[in-house]
């Protein structure tokens, strides 16, 4: 059997490594595309997100419209990215995994108006803005430089997968 001394060093080991792992350690930053993806906010914001897209009905929504209230985990996650930057805010917005499903299987104008009304709602939550401000926001130069970083930003990303 080890010495009292050698036990209490081997215990004193286990112990910091423990803490090491409860800590977690940090993200590698290799091949960050831009650093505000470091941010687990910003990065994958819906990877803890329970959404089954196989229920998801776009033809239903188009025909009459969506519910808010089905769309909260991303006006949640869109608003904290906005309180990083406008571009935090687009980076989350584009990741939204039914987004993606609707720009992967729809029209281009289908998947532009979805796109469009998430946005107007959006605005209209947070901000309590009228369909037309929201969407001379969205038609704002800010908007816009942000919304295109933001596209680059994850088609670079995408491509180092």
């Amino acid at each position: 059997m080890a010495s009292p001394d050698k036990q209490k060093k081997r215990a004193q080991r286990a112990k910091t490594k423990a803490k090491q792992n409860r800590m977690g350690k940090p993200r590698p930053q290799v091949n960050l595309v831009h650093p505000i993806l470091a941010n687990p906010l910003i990065d994958e914001p819906f990877d803890d997100v329970e959404i089954d897209l196989s229920t998801f009905d776009f033809q239903d929504i188009e025909e009459n419209g969506f519910d808010p209230a089905h769309f909260d985990d991303l006006f949640q996650a869109m608003k904290a990215g906005e309180g990083i930057s406008l571009l935090a805010l687009c980076l989350v917005f584009l990741q939204y995994p039914v987004l993606e499903l609707v720009v992967a299987e729809e029209s281009q104008d289908a998947a532009t108006d979805f796109m469009i009304g998430l946005l107007i709602v959006y605005r209209a939550i947070f901000h309590g803005e009228d369909e037309d401000t929201a969407v001379a926001w969205i038609g704002s130069e800010a908007f816009q430089s942000a919304y295109n970083e933001a596209s680059l930003i994850l088609e670079k990303k995408n491509a180092l997968r």
